[in-house]
């Protein structure tokens, strides 16, 4: 039976072995609210405490970079669990599992936007002395107003008590729970990392596609090392380089593609310092047959982050949708980095049919801010010609606009490539490693047929 926020606040109070911390700085407490509301709380809080001041937070909590801030949010958590198991362990501790829930909130940025955001994790045993678990998480709060904001966070922060509790053996239901009773137009989650003996088996990158897949985001990331990080946390204030693609698998083609990429972005710019490259996956590429193959997602994952590469998760099936994006995080330049075919498609009026204003408006888009295009060469096969970004066939009214962008240098083709395998695709690739055909080996970068080989990825066959 669905239950709404009292009722998960209540359902916790009257179960009495549980008990804990809440902590929570701005938007108020919204959190501990309802559990004082639904009644019972005596059998559940331990202390609820609210440190607004900086000078009072640092105190207690140490000093922090950024108040609202993932570093701000595991202090809370380790500080006020250590301090609760201290006070409390000797003399309840045989028959009570602890928790610390705590968030850190502004519903006021200083820019612009009427959106406000904060971080919340709950640290919490399954049994009377366990090693503890934990979830944590990153909302964008959307709602115009403060105290429509705090409402959002008050449910979102029971639900994710409740969740933590109940579902954690059912990780993506979890996710489902975190948004029962509230709207999207309200909140996005955007990241979200299990741990400890309650999430073993859990790959936090599944997780963030689930974020994705479920609606809770528009889009997630995961650095090489498999983190799950909140986008501002990847790339705010830095370049980005961005190849998007199904990676099924990635071919000598796709990596030159970005490799060169690179190499012009440092010579254009003249600059040492190398833009944040990601990866970019959506949801539509991730569709083999008529749904989401979770096993194969982790296996495209894995071999990107092999090739030391941050990927990101998206359900933007436009390349402009991903340029307002990530426009939310930087002003610094944006390069995206696609195949001649791809750019094609790209000019194509149909592409922007869902926009009142169409093509113009979509390129608008597209290329807000510091943006380029680099177009990297291709042939339909060995013996064709090859298609470059001066060659594309366009039609009258998408040659013209093209044009215009590429004497601005808006577009730019890849000036450096190697010609002997533009042909080879990657559905060529992944037919020859699924056959046995073994020349597919020298058709992508050593490392990703290692991992192929290693780890039997895509269906191999020796």
């Amino acid at each position: 039976m669905d239950m709404n926020t009292e009722q998960k606040a209540l359902a916790i109070n009257l179960d009495a072995g549980r008990f804990g911390t809440f902590a929570e700085i701005g938007a108020g407490q919204e959190v501990v609210r309802w559990f004082f509301h639904a009644g019972h709380a005596s059998a559940t809080v331990a202390k609820s405490i609210s440190a607004y001041d900086t000078a009072v937070s640092d105190e207690i909590y140490g000093k922090a970079g950024h108040y609202v801030s993932r570093e701000r949010l595991e202090s809370m958590l380790e500080y006020e669990y250590k301090l609760l198991l201290r006070r409390l362990d000797a003399t309840r501790g045989e028959k009570t599992s602890f928790f610390v829930f705590a968030d850190t909130v502004a519903t006021r940025t200083r820019t612009d936007s009427p959106g406000g955001h904060g971080w919340l994790g709950i640290r919490f045993q399954t049994a009377p002395r366990a090693e503890p678990s934990e979830v944590i998480l990153h909302v964008q709060l959307l709602d115009n107003g403060s105290v429509a904001k705090q409402e959002a966070l008050g449910m979102l922060g029971v639900n994710l008590i409740h969740a933590a509790f109940f579902l954690n053996d059912q990780p993506h239901e979890l996710v489902a729970a975190l948004i029962e009773g509230l709207r999207r137009t309200q909140v996005e989650v955007d990241m979200i990392r299990l741990s400890g003996p309650a999430f073993q088996g859990v790959d936090n990158r599944l997780m963030s596609l689930h974020l994705v897949e479920q609606g809770l985001t528009d889009a997630t990331m995961f650095t090489a090392e498999g983190e799950v990080v909140q986008p501002s946390e990847a790339i705010s204030g830095k370049a980005a380089l961005v190849e998007r693609g199904a990676f099924r698998p990635v071919t000598n083609v796709t990596w030159e593609m970005l490799q060169g990429a690179q190499r012009q972005f440092r010579s254009s710019r003249r600059t040492t310092t190398d833009p944040v490259v990601l990866m970019e996956m959506t949801l539509s590429n991730l569709v083999t047959g008529h749904r989401i193959d979770h096993g194969d997602f982790l296996a495209r994952a894995s071999m990107l982050n092999a090739l030391g590469i941050t990927v990101m998760v998206s359900n933007y099936d436009r390349f402009d949708l991903v340029t307002s994006y990530l426009r939310r995080y930087t002003k610094e330049p944006i390069v995206m980095v696609m195949g001649a075919p791809t750019l094609v498609g790209i000019f194509e009026e149909k592409y922007y049919s869902g926009l009142p204003g169409g093509i113009l408006e979509g390129l608008g888009r597209l290329f807000q801010g510091d943006t380029t295009l680099y177009i990297y060469p291709m042939k339909a096969g060995p013996d064709a010609p090859v298609v470059d970004a001066m060659s594309l066939p366009l039609a009258s009214l998408s040659r013209r606009l093209y044009w215009y962008l590429l004497e601005n240098g808006q577009i730019q083709p890849v000036r450096e490539f190697r010609e002997e395998q533009l042909h080879v695709y990657p559905d060529d690739v992944l037919a020859k490693i699924q056959s046995g055909d073994a020349t597919w080996e020298s058709m992508v970068p050593p490392a990703v047929a290692g991992i192929i080989r290693s780890r039997g990825l895509f269906g191999f066959k020796a």
